[in-house]
Formats: structure tokens, C-alpha cells, sequence
């Protein structure tokens, strides 16, 4: 009988690690899949700036960012087009992390944002606080307000909070329907030029962002993308069971609520600057994971691919006419095709 050497142990991966907050698997090629979509953003953010009318030659958008050139070019670069680039990209990270943490707490490639009825719900606060019940709070605390509710909707309505995926879909999108309901409402009780606004807003729109859209952003990744990070190392044991997860002195209960919170105020952000964009919550994570073909979320590379994705479907709109096309229309359409294929996946896995 011939015997056979045994199977060379792959050796686990290097972690990053910062004391004991932080523990983020290191490998080449996700390295590498990193380093290519920085450079990516880099590239979309110059095409963002040069594309439009008028376009800017590389040596007039180089002048202009450095404060030279005319009156017109430092408006155009500096209060245009920056502004609504960055917002993409921020918008776009928050929306990746979000996704990547829910898809993880549920154990399902299809728990995003926008199947659980979270961005409809921001979208219901911030309908709300802007045009139903004006003055009542900041534009952005309703937006979280909303998301809140509509993940405590969620969480009480399946009946095991995110411990059962299916029945949280299902209860998302009763969630979803409720919340669509009554930013329906809110439309039919305003005048036109109030609901077209209002309508643009809703598609998901990242024309005339300010300054203020880019800091509020900005913050929101720098504070909630370390949180992300910081669990998920309880995030993979809770993959893998509860009992595992608690056995190993991670608490699933305080790990989820953790997560969860991150998860809503990252998308409820996304939602305030940019409006209920899908597709980019749904696909970043799983992009993301089968590029590098690792188990277990992936934040940062979620984040890093929203980015980019977002970023190249608003380039995109920009060149679909001279009055432009609200990005969520676009990710809508091809989040549609998206979801069909991760179906077709599902159904393949479950009849073998």
C-alpha cells in the first residue's frame, strides 16, 4: 500500500494588528486589489474634474487646483466638480462598509441597506424633517433617525433579530414598502417645484454638492471605517456560530448591536449626501470578497470599492446628456441585473 506525504498546512495569513482592537488579515492579493483601487479613485477623481463643459486640459486643472488660473476655472474646480467627486467617493465608502457589515451579520449576500428597508427608511426620516415636518431636526438626523427605526422595524419583525436571515429579508421588505408608503405621501403633499426637488432627491443625486456635503462625509468614514475594522475579528467568530463566537469570549449579542449601529449610520450618511443609492451597498461586498477570495467581511475593500463604484457611475451619468441623469438611476438599473445573478447563485447552491 502506497502511502501518500501529507498535504503541506497552508500557513494562516499575517494579521494587522493594533493592540487588542484590531486584527485584519494580510495578504497579497488583497494588497494588491487595494493598491489597484486607489489608484482607480485617483483616476476617477481626475476624470472628474477634466470631464464636462467646458473640459479642463491637464495643465489648466493642475493651475487651478493649485489656485491659479481664471475666476471660472477656480469656480468650476474648486465649488463644482471637487465637492461632487469627493461626496462620491465618501458616499460611495459608506455605503460599501454598511453593506459589507450587514451582509456579515446576516449571513447573507443579499443583507444589504437596500433589501432590508434601511435606505428607504433614511430616506423616510430625511423626507420627514425636510418637507413634511420642516424645522423639526437637521435634514441628517432624520435621515439616522429614519434608518434607525427601520432597523429596529427589521430586527422585532423577524422575530430572532438577525439570527434568521430569510425572515429578516422578508421583514425588510415590509419595512421597505412601509417607508416608501409614506414618502409617498409626503410627495403628494407638496407643490411641484417642491416634489420635482424632492423626486431628484430620492432618485440619488450627487449634483451641486457643497462643501458641507464633503465634510459631513468625510467625518462619517474617519470615524465609522476604524469602527468597522475594529470588529471584524467578532464579526468572522459570529459567522461561524453563536456558541463558537461566545465560546471564544466574543458576545454575539454586543458584537451585532455594535455592528449594526455602525452599519446604520454609515448608510444613513451615504443617504443624507447622496439620496437612496442601491446596487453600491449590495455588490462592493461581494466584489470585494471574490477578488480576494477571502471569507469573512472586508470593510476596508468594501469601502474601497463603493468608492469606486459610485465614483464611476456618476462619471458615467455626466455623460448621458447635457442636463446629466441622477446616479441612482443608473446603480438601480444595473443593481437590478446584480441581483438577479447573485439569485441564480443562491438557487445553484441550494440544489446541490
Amino acid at each position: 500500500m502506497t502511502r501518500h506525504p501529507p498535504a503541506p498546512v497552508r500557513p494562516p495569513a499575517p494579521m494587522l494588528r493594533a493592540g487588542s482592537w484590531l486584527a485584519w488579515p494580510l495578504t497579497p492579493r488583497a494588497l494588491v486589489y487595494g493598491a489597484i483601487l486607489l489608484v482607480m479613485a485617483a483616476a476617477l477623481l481626475a476624470a472628474t474634474l477634466r470631464t464636462g463643459d467646458p473640459g479642463l486640459p491637464w495643465a489648466t486643472l493642475w493651475q487651478a487646483l493649485l489656485g491659479g488660473g481664471s475666476a471660472v476655472e477656480q469656480w468650476l474646480v474648486h465649488t463644482v466638480r471637487l465637492p461632487r467627486a469627493l461626496s462620491a467617493l465618501g458616499a460611495g465608502a459608506a455605503l460599501g462598509l454598511s453593506g459589507a457589515l450587514f451582509q456579515s451579520l446576516t449571513r447573507n449576500p443579499l443583507g444589504s441597506p437596500d433589501v432590508i428597508g434601511l435606505t428607504a427608511g433614511a430616506s423616510a426620516g430625511a423626507v420627514a424633517v425636510a418637507m413634511v415636518w420642516p424645522g423639526l431636526m437637521p435634514v441628517a438626523w432624520g435621515a439616522a433617525t429614519g434608518a434607525l427605526l427601520a432597523t429596529a422595524g427589521v430586527w422585532f419583525g423577524s422575530g430572532a433579530g438577525f439570527a434568521a436571515p430569510q425572515r429578516m429579508v422578508i421583514a425588510g421588505i415590509a419595512v421597505g414598502a412601509v417607508a416608501f408608503a409614506f414618502v409617498q405621501y409626503g410627495l403628494s403633499n407638496l407643490r411641484r417645484e417642491q416634489a420635482y426637488m424632492a423626486a431628484t432627491w430620492l432618485n440619488g443625486n450627487l449634483a451641486g454638492k457643497t462643501w458641507h456635503d464633503v465634510a459631513l462625509i468625510s467625518v462619517a468614514c474617519a470615524v465609522l471605517l476604524p469602527l468597522g475594522l475594529a470588529l471584524c475579528a467578532r464579526l468572522r467568530l459570529l459567522e461561524m456560530g453563536d456558541d463558537l463566537a461566545q465560546a471564544l469570549g466574543a458576545s454575539p449579542a454586543r458584537s451585532r448591536l455594535a455592528a449594526t449601529l455602525v452599519a446604520v449610520l454609515a448608510a444613513a450618511a451615504a443617504v443624507t449626501v447622496a439620496g437612496p443609492i442601491a446596487f453600491i451597498a449590495l455588490a462592493a461586498p461581494q466584489i470585494a470578497r471574490r477578488c480576494v477570495r477571502a471569507s469573512g467581511p472586508q470593510p476596508l475593500l468594501a469601502a474601497l470599492t463603493g468608492a469606486v463604484l459610485l465614483a464611476a457611475a456618476d462619471l458615467l451619468t455626466r455623460a448621458a446628456g447635457p442636463n446629466g441623469l441622477p446616479v441612482g438611476v443608473l446603480t438601480a438599473g444595473i443593481g437590478g441585473v446584480y441581483l438577479a445573478f447573485l439569485l441564480v447563485l443562491e438557487w445553484r447552491k441550494a440544489s446541490t
